[in-house]
């Protein structure tokens, strides 16, 4: 009977020595920049109490949870008559106490309540690490992936969205990755809902927005009346599929519009403050464009938002973020303001794939290869690889005692630069053979000389 060939869960994927290779240069990018912009790390479990997950994500986003069965019978404690009644929804609660985490946020506020007397405010931390979605795997879109979060709790100002819109810039622009940073205001869309008589739909209204670059306007009004918004509604809010033009004349028009809304009115000045201080300061390689249409689904964003994408590239969002007044009030700590951003690792991937715009060095894992022609030969090979490894030169000695052509295959495909062969005439004369492997040169040199000699 066959063997049957093993495999990975949908979403998931197993990563090379060159793939780990280039999301650590991902990672290291936007580690440098955090840091340099004072965020410190923290860490949080890959799995959290359900009922800590639960009810911050929306509905959609409340049903792409993986939950996590109870230890031992599961079963055991579940209601009869709803297993009979195949309710899953009431049934969860009776065999699930614990799911992975959806995103960083979330797992954030509560780390903040739990530690509240151990940290300074405003507090700054950056986590990088994998979240979980029980969402269709597309290009782009994976079950598991990493996010990388910046945020800042107990501080009101505005100068943290302006920080979090630099911090971007500085990273894209390291990663040479020319994009545009979104940016809108969820008061500005509260605004717009109370004109048009729907505050009690915001919800239903905002993710159907949210929607617009992937299904376009007129499947966006079709959803928002299938949720039940009014025509006379969707007409109010027609003007703002179709504003255009700069930032300043943007928010001109929005000001008419929403001039009965105090909370819109607010979200304008709070963006205006934004744009003019970006304009003040500069941005290296991004573009901030006001995207009035952007909404963002997840309920607990209550001021700016924002998110980034690639320009040349169809690849949706590859970060976002944004203002939550009070997320940590969901868990006991009020009046806490926090706002914050997220890169999207596995999207940046592919985009810097796809731009070809990881650097050549990124592939070569290894700088030196050592020959192994015999014992002596290799102890002698050892002692210079540690030398070599002492002055921060990846290096390897091969292990095996091979034909000559069987090693320098394995140097081809490691794309090493220098082979050192050292064979009993060089262990004679206390020198050892450098072949170039890029220009194909071989000069014979003493073992002094071989670090200065060694150029990268």
């Amino acid at each position: 009977m066959a063997v049957q060939k093993p495999s990975i869960p949908k979403g998931t994927r197993d990563f090379s020595p060159e793939e780990v290779s280039k999301r650590q240069y991902i990672f290291d990018i936007i580690r440098h920049q955090f840091q340099l912009y004072g965020y410190s790390p923290i860490e949080t479990p890959s799995f959290e109490n359900l009922s800590t997950l639960t009810g911050k994500y929306g509905e959609e986003g409340d049903r792409l949870i993986f939950k996590i069965l109870n230890s031992g019978d599961y079963l055991e404690k579940a209601d009869p008559q709803l297993l009979a009644d195949k309710n899953s929804q009431k049934l969860i609660s009776t065999i699930s106490e614990k799911a992975l985490r959806y995103d960083l946020t979330v797992p954030f506020a509560r780390y903040v309540v739990q530690h509240q007397n151990e940290i300074t405010f405003p507090f700054k931390r950056y986590q990088m690490q994998p979240v979980w979605r029980a969402d269709r795997p597309q290009k782009g879109r994976f079950r598991e992936f990493y996010q990388c979060d910046a945020d800042v709790v107990g501080s009101d100002s505005l100068l943290q969205e302006v920080e979090l819109v630099s911090l971007y810039d500085a990273v894209f622009s390291q990663l040479n990755i020319p994009v545009e940073i979104h940016f809108n205001n969820r008061k500005i869309l509260s605004g717009l809902a109370e004109v048009a008589d729907i505050s009690n739909q915001l919800i239903d209204f905002t993710v159907a927005l949210d929607k617009l670059d992937k299904i376009g306007e007129e499947k966006v009004k079709e959803e928002m009346s299938q949720k039940g918004i009014s025509e006379t509604a969707i007409k109010k809010l027609s003007p703002l599929f179709a504003m255009s033009g700069d930032f300043n004349s943007q928010l001109n028009s929005l000001e008419e519009i929403l001039k009965s809304s105090e909370t819109g009115m607010k979200g304008v000045e709070e963006v205006r403050f934004v744009f003019e201080k970006i304009k003040n300061l500069g941005l290296n390689s991004s573009d901030l464009v006001l995207n009035l249409t952007l909404a963002r689904g997840l309920d607990y964003y209550t001021g700016a938002i924002l998110e980034v994408k690639a320009k040349n590239v169809q690849l949706g969002s590859i970060g976002g973020g944004g203002r939550y007044d009070d997320l940590t009030g969901i868990f006991g700590l009020k009046g806490i303001s926090g706002v914050g951003i997220s890169f999207g690792l596995d999207r940046i991937y592919l985009v810097l794939e796809e731009l070809n715009l990881f650097p050549e060095s990124i592939e070569n894992t290894l700088d030196v290869l050592f020959i192994n022609f015999g014992e002596n030969e290799s102890v002698k090979a050892m002692k210079l690889a540690k030398q070599l490894r002492a002055n921060g030169f990846r290096c390897e000695v091969y292990p095996d005692n091979a034909k000559m052509k069987k090693q320098m295959q394995y140097a081809d495909k490691k794309a090493v630069k220098y082979v050192i062969i050292i064979g009993e005439e060089e262990l004679n004369s206390q020198k050892v053979s450098v072949k170039n492997m890029t220009s194909g040169d071989q000069n014979s040199i003493s073992d002094e000389e071989l670090i200065q000699n060694l150029s990268f």
